[in-house]
């Protein structure tokens, strides 16, 4: 009787070896559909903000409708509450922006790393990248006046009408980020977080105060440069930083150093 041959041993299964399966090949038509709807979303809404943004402007929130924006965008008014409930969410999105470009300078300004290990290297550092943060936060608005317009809706103390209590603190959330370098820099340089809130509202107060009168050109009346007496009151700062409880002390290690 002949013995029935062996079955050969069948291959493991790709699990079984650990192996992820391989994924089904892409469709590489509809991956380019779906670009090509991303794209034209991307577009039309870019669009909508453009127009939205001219109408603000002209017009103020108050006086803006749904039908201006659509109107000025080409579209009709069903089209923008397919990216927008309401035009104080178009609003939302467009200060946005405008604060993530705020962040995006403020946060291009850090100074080059300090290889010096030296108490007033370090210090010299920390004054330099409060200049610079500083700086940076004021030139944003000097260059684009339409961008203090936007977010002047939003700046504590004002509320802005229509804008919903959570829009309202996201907000102002990022404009404190803007400001947040300003602060540590204070605090690493000798104040304490109450005196560095403190200076900081005040520079906060100051440098609104400075666009403001340049904007609406009533600086003329005291023939000052709003960028001189900007310098001129951050080296006060960082002064009164120098002789506050820690910075002063820190100030004559760094002497000594």
């Amino acid at each position: 009787m002949r013995k029935s041959p062996l079955a050969r041993p069948t291959a493991p299964a790709a699990a079984d070896r650990g192996i992820e399966p391989a994924s089904p090949p892409v469709d590489a038509r509809s991956l380019a559909r779906s670009v090509r709807k991303q794209a034209v979303t991307e577009v039309r809404r870019s669009l909508l903000l453009e127009a939205a943004r001219s109408a603000f402007f002209e017009l103020g929130l108050e006086g803006t409708s749904v039908r201006e924006i659509a109107k000025r965008a080409g579209y009709t008014p069903g089209a923008i509450y397919s990216y927008f409930a309401s035009k104080e969410e178009v609003y939302g999105a467009l200060l946005g922006e405008s604060l993530e470009r705020l962040n995006a300078g403020v946060g291009a300004a850090a100074p080059a790393p300090v290889v010096s290990r030296s108490a007033a290297a370090q210090r010299r550092a920390l004054q330099g990248a409060v200049r610079s943060h500083a700086r940076a936060f004021f030139d944003f608005y000097r260059d684009s006046p339409r961008d203090l317009d936007l977010g002047f809706y939003l700046f504590h103390g004002l509320q802005p009408r229509g804008l919903t209590p959570a829009l309202n603190k996201q907000l102002n959330a990022r404009l404190q980020d803007a400001l947040a370098p300003v602060h540590a820099g204070l605090a690493a340089l000798g104040l304490g977080d109450a005196d560095a809130r403190s200076e900081l509202a005040a520079l906060f107060a100051h440098i609104v105060g400075l666009l403001l009168l340049s904007h609406t050109g009533r600086m003329r009346m005291f023939h000052q440069e709003p960028a001189a007496l900007f310098e001129r009151y951050i080296e006060s700062l960082l002064v009164r930083a120098a002789v506050g409880p820690r910075g002063a002390l820190a100030s004559r290690r760094a002497e000594k150093a």
